[in-house]
């Protein structure tokens, strides 16, 4: 049995993870339209904010151990896998997997950044790192029209000028296509929506978005050719999840 000390403990740390969705420009504050993301336990936040409970049947994914299978809900049927080499890198391949009958079937890989100082599970608002761990994807969004996605899309043309007023007009197509990551949020609202069920310092907006050639504040990029292909093929029906961190961690 886990003692009360270890839970808060567990908590503590756990009110941790946040980072931002903008290019990792060395900086700790997180600006309007940028995003950062942590909560205590993932297992905790999942169950806040994905709408689920794990899933005890799911069959098995290639260079994933059972403790963080064990957060996949059963009836997810679509799942990306984001993760590099080590703890410390930067360089995401982020892959995408459906499931076939009783197996899973990897369908496309992309190229992309996380978090500018690698990835933690304790991590805290500000450190630039990104979360590890298993979040459910339910909302999506952008400056731009709605692609033809399949997850609730809001437009939200304001998310571009909060990019080039926060980050430069380098960066002006950051926030063009994103999807939500479901850390520290409320589900079924937009992706720049503020509501954190683990409370501020936790963080917020973490998102799949526009790769900038760079770093993240704790988001992860692909391009945005491949941020259209992932809004036409995830899809709610599916229960799509994102999986995240390094190999080693994910192989537990």
């Amino acid at each position: 049995m886990v003692s009360a000390p270890v839970r808060l403990a567990a908590a503590v740390l756990a009110a941790a993870l946040c980072a931002g969705c903008a290019p990792d420009t060395g900086g700790s504050t997180v600006p309007a339209g940028a995003d950062s993301l942590t909560g205590p336990d993932p297992r905790q936040c999942r169950h806040l904010c994905a709408g689920g409970s794990a899933g005890a049947e799911v069959p098995a994914l290639p260079g994933i151990g059972p403790e963080t299978l064990a957060e996949l809900p059963a009836d997810s049927r679509q799942v990306l896998i984001a993760s590099p080499p080590e703890a410390g890198d930067t360089a995401a391949r982020t892959v995408l997997w459906e499931r076939s009958g009783d197996g899973w079937q990897q369908v496309r890989a992309f190229a992309g950044h996380n978090g500018g100082a690698g990835w933690l599970r304790d991590r805290r608002e500000g450190d630039r790192t990104s979360p590890i761990g298993v979040f459910a994807l339910t909302d999506a969004g952008g400056s731009l029209p709605d692609p033809g996605a399949l997850l609730p899309y809001t437009e939200d043309p304001s998310l571009r000028s909060q990019a080039v007023t926060a980050y430069g007009a380098d960066y002006s197509e950051v926030f063009d296509l994103v999807i939500a990551i479901n850390y520290n949020r409320e589900p079924g609202t937009p992706p720049d929506d503020d509501t954190r069920p683990l409370g501020w310092d936790a963080g917020g907006k973490i998102w799949i978005h526009v790769d900038h050639g760079s770093p993240t504040r704790g988001c992860i990029t692909v391009d945005a050719a491949d941020m259209e292909y992932l809004l036409r093929t995830l899809d709610p029906a599916d229960r799509p999840h994102i999986i995240m961190g390094p190999v080693d961690d994910l192989a537990r």
